[in-house]
């Protein structure tokens, strides 16, 4: 079988997938979108998962994707998915449809100030660590609220949704963190603030999109599942 041939199958797998997730939480699955996560990823089997039908690529660092951005072709966006250090902003906020990993002041200043000088606004996701891990990166629950009130003080910064990475273990203690996520979600929504628009809850991986899906996300991040071991 041709590398593509199993690519296509991955894709058609975890499609199948997410309409059993979402038909076993009474979810629309036609919301829930994937991204590719080309982490160490060639171009040349990324445009084989494009020409499965995948339209929304993932990439964790700024090095990698400026390299590999001219060289995939297709109708595609490309979404930043991992840690975003300020000094990297100017190099893909004219390339990113969507950046994930919104998660102190400072990255939040130098957004604001890029999207003024490259005169388009900048969508970002804010990412919220509800486990409490200190391996991951993320707003704590408590922090949240008076970061985004904020952050909506600057121009040229939308925040369209949040995001977290799950811990790794057993599906009953995996799913009160997407919970957790998907209330403040919709706490937010609630208070209709400027500049804010709760479009997008980004959470689940290969290992637990599943499960993310049932509590309500609608962008899943999928990375071996797709493309296999690195």
């Amino acid at each position: 079988m041709l590398k593509s041939e199993v690519i296509s199958l991955q894709v058609d797998e975890i499609k199948k997938r997410i309409n059993e997730a979402a038909e076993r939480s009474g979810q629309d699955s036609d919301r829930v979108q994937i991204i590719a996560v080309t982490k160490f990823v060639g171009p040349e089997r990324i445009g084989e998962a494009v020409g499965a039908g995948i339209n929304i690529l993932g990439e964790n660092r700024v090095q990698e994707f400026i390299k590999k951005y001219p060289l995939v072709e297709g109708p595609v966006q490309w979404h930043l998915i991992g840690s975003l250090q300020t000094n990297k902003v100017k190099s893909v906020i004219d390339k990113v449809e969507l950046i994930h990993s919104l998660d102190r002041d400072s990255l939040a200043l130098e957004i604001s100030r890029q999207a003024q000088r490259f005169g388009r606004p900048v969508k970002a996701l804010v990412q919220v660590n509800v486990s409490g891990e200190s391996t991951k990166r993320g707003l704590a629950t408590d922090e949240l609220f008076p970061f985004i009130k904020k952050v909506t003080q600057l121009d040229g910064l939308l925040i369209k949704g949040l995001m977290t990475i799950a811990p790794l273990g057993d599906p009953e203690s995996i799913r009160p963190v997407f919970r957790t996520l998907r209330h403040l979600y919709e706490n937010l929504a609630e208070k209709d603030l400027p500049g804010v628009q709760m479009e997008y809850l980004s959470m689940g991986m290969t290992n637990d999109f599943e499960i993310a899906v049932e509590e309500g996300a609608n962008l899943i991040r999928i990375g071996t599942g797709i493309f296999g071991g690195r």
